[in-house]
């Protein structure tokens, strides 16, 4: 079993899942245990400066072997998605999957069919690590940090190869949206990084959505049935009607590239009070502040139907697109673009239909495009990873590296 399988096992055996709307941060403090793991390993191999502050943040050094190359970063979150449990993660290796069916969980009868998931099929005759259907597998991105880690522990026991400084990282929170928020850039070391954070092997990002997040309240009155005629004002049935105004197929369940869409991520309540989350989100700016205005004109519509503050509504921006400050830096995406061509890898440049801690820190002077970790489906049960997919991106991470030092336009 190659170095980059075993260290993603053993990582996901860690339970490392976030919360949302916690005022602690980490948000939980069990990703710590993971945090406090790496910092062990890091150790262990040679790093240097290894240390895990206050929050959680886990940061490491390779001292460059040549002078005048660029400080490059390597970024990867330690949390998985709250969407579903990452709680005794029970993996299995399809051994040479052949292209069939893949039967999860036989007792449950949970079923990965291809008709579903007809990627699958391209994998046939691979090494596929998939759940048992009943928790997400943690791809996302622990075989971010596996690739990171096994890249770092190449350089280290190769003081030979040339290379430049390169900084390590990885981050807490990253799944609720928090997890540059206490991030130390200047301290960092990196003057560019990458998140190793996509999905499918060759996916290259460098563009993500505008993001905000918006909590519409209802306020309705609640009167006995049997006498409310004229009197009630029933919150969920408002809530409805808001939800009804929206644009029908501007939902996420109809929409793929670039289209933008608002998302009703929760809501509870009664007739008297009803609460919604939503997720607002477009690449284009000016079609992204466009959605809150619509947003807004929506409250503010059913308020003058039903009475001052019958709804109200807290907007708040998440994240913004990072393709502007990553323009002046589009090296950063040519040449592993020309690297993943040569390695026969299909490059696949394609925008983010979500965030990454990459774009808040191209935001913070750190440009930080996205790469692959070979993952498919998170944050479900039907998540899986060629093992192939693993090893050629950890050859990958390598190469950049390599590059860099060879100085060609890095």
């Amino acid at each position: 079993m190659s170095a980059v399988v075993e260290r993603f096992l053993k990582y996901i055996q860690i339970d490392t899942e976030s919360k949302y709307e916690q005022e602690a941060f980490p948000s939980t403090e069990k990703q710590k245990d993971l945090a406090k793991l790496l910092v062990q390993e890091l150790n262990e191999m040679g790093a240097s400066n290894v240390r895990m502050d206050e929050y959680g943040y886990v940061t490491a050094a390779i001292p460059p072997t040549v002078e005048g190359v660029t400080a490059y970063g390597f970024i990867a979150h330690m949390d998985t998605s709250p969407a579903l449990s990452g709680k005794n993660v029970k993996p299995n290796i399809i051994k040479n999957y052949d292209g069939q069916d893949i039967v999860l969980n036989k007792p449950l009868n949970i079923i990965m069919k291809t008709s579903d998931f007809p990627e699958l099929i391209k994998y046939q005759g691979q090494d596929l690590i998939v759940t048992d259907g009943t928790t997400l597998l943690g791809a996302d991105d622990k075989a971010g940090i596996a690739e990171i880690m096994t890249m770092a522990e190449y350089f280290i026991k190769n003081p030979s190869i040339p290379h430049g400084p390169i900084q390590i990282g990885f981050t807490p929170d990253e799944e609720v949206g928090r997890g540059v928020d206490f991030f130390d850039v200047k301290n960092f070391g990196a003057e560019v990084a990458y998140t190793v954070d996509g999905g499918e092997i060759g996916e290259l990002e460098y563009e993500n959505f505008n993001a905000a997040s918006a909590k519409l309240f209802v306020h309705g009155v609640s009167v006995h049935p049997g006498s409310s005629k004229g009197k009630m004002k029933n919150a969920l049935l408002m809530a409805m009607e808001f939800h009804g105004m929206l644009p029908v197929f501007d939902n996420p369940m109809y929409t793929e590239g670039y289209e933008g869409f608002f998302h009703l991520d929760n809501m509870a309540g009664d007739a008297e009070t009803a609460v919604l989350n939503y997720v607002i989100r477009d690449h284009d700016a000016g079609k992204f502040e466009k959605r809150k205005e619509q947003f807004q004109k929506t409250v503010d519509f059913l308020n003058e139907k039903y009475g001052a503050g019958s709804f109200e509504v807290l907007i708040n921006n998440s994240y913004y697109n990072m393709k502007n400050q990553i323009k002046p830096h589009m090296y950063l995406i040519d040449n592993v673009k020309e690297i993943m061509i040569e390695m026969g890898i299909e490059p696949k440049i394609v925008p983010i239909r979500g965030g990454t801690d990459g774009a808040k820190l191209s935001y913070m002077d750190l440009p930080c495009p996205n790469i692959c970790t070979g993952g498919h489906n998170f944050h479900g049960k039907f998540e899986y990873i060629p093992i192939p997919s693993m090893e050629k991106i950890t050859d990958l991470l390598i190469e950049i590296i390599k590059r860099a030092a060879d100085g060609l336009n890095f």
